[in-house]
């Protein structure tokens, strides 16, 4: 039985389907550990239901034909990275009235898209690929450990591992040179995590990192958000991003 599905080269990889696709192929090695689990494709924290998504295989692909037809040229740019004076990648907001219609999904399979163009490219150009190109931060969850670690009376070892949890993603989600911070538009928030969002999301604008938002809030009402009077984040976040709104009913349960 063929290694390749267990592989996101499988579709550029001459090897795949053939008796020298296995596990201990050395390109499967060091994208997904030898068990799997690991490796660059690990430490994208791209969760598990979303993983192995592309933009051809994506399930949200014939529903929002338009967007996708406008994402096969936006992974076209990913190249760039690779350029020291090409136009920067521009990020991307990816909104919905309702939940579940493939705003997530979707921008997996970008991210998965992105550390494929790394690591090939890397690869051809001599270079070593990073370690951790590509980053998914979970909003809801994030903004979870935050509130556990700050709740009062809490023991002492789970506080220390929700705080943990919470910097480590706070810093891989502010330095990668891809990520995914996936519903942003959390409305029932402190005024300390409005302002560590507030300033993971400024760190990536300034230093011109391309990021994937997705939403259920439109764009321009960011800033109700964050409880600014002036939309200084979002114009300056709009200023090299495209915001796709996706559209139709929830599909949850049918991604694949």
């Amino acid at each position: 039985m063929s290694h390749s599905k267990n592989c996101i080269l499988r579709q550029h990889c001459k090897n795949a389907d053939t008796d020298s696709c296995n596990r201990m192929c050395s390109y499967y090695v060091g994208l997904h550990g030898y068990n799997g689990l690991g490796g660059r494709y690990g430490a994208t924290n791209i969760p598990t239901e979303y993983q192995f998504i592309t933009l051809a295989s994506s399930p949200a692909r014939e529903v929002q034909a338009k967007i996708y037809d406008f994402l096969t040229s936006y992974v076209g740019t990913f190249p760039r990275q690779f350029e020291t004076d090409a136009e920067p990648i521009k990020s991307l907001y990816l909104r919905s009235h309702t939940t579940g219609t493939g705003k997530t999904t979707t921008a997996c399979a970008i991210a998965t898209e992105y550390l494929i163009c790394h690591y090939i490219g890397s690869l051809r150009r001599g270079r070593q690929p990073l370690e951790r190109p590509v980053y998914f931060l979970d909003v809801n969850a994030w903004q979870n450990d935050y509130n556990e670690f700050n709740r009062r009376n809490i023991p002492e070892h789970i506080g220390e591992a929700a705080s943990a949890r919470y910097y480590a993603a706070q810093k891989h989600a502010m330095e990668v040179p891809f990520a995914v911070l996936d519903d942003i538009g959390v409305r029932d928030s402190t005024e300390g995590f409005r302002g560590d969002l507030h300033r993971l999301i400024n760190t990536r604008v300034t230093a011109g990192l391309p990021t994937v938002y997705t939403s259920n809030i439109p764009l321009g009402d960011l800033n109700e958000v964050f409880r600014e009077p002036s939309p200084r984040l979002v114009d300056r976040i709009r200023d090299r991003c495209a915001e796709l709104v996706f559209t139709g009913e929830s599909k949850r349960g049918l991604r694949r």
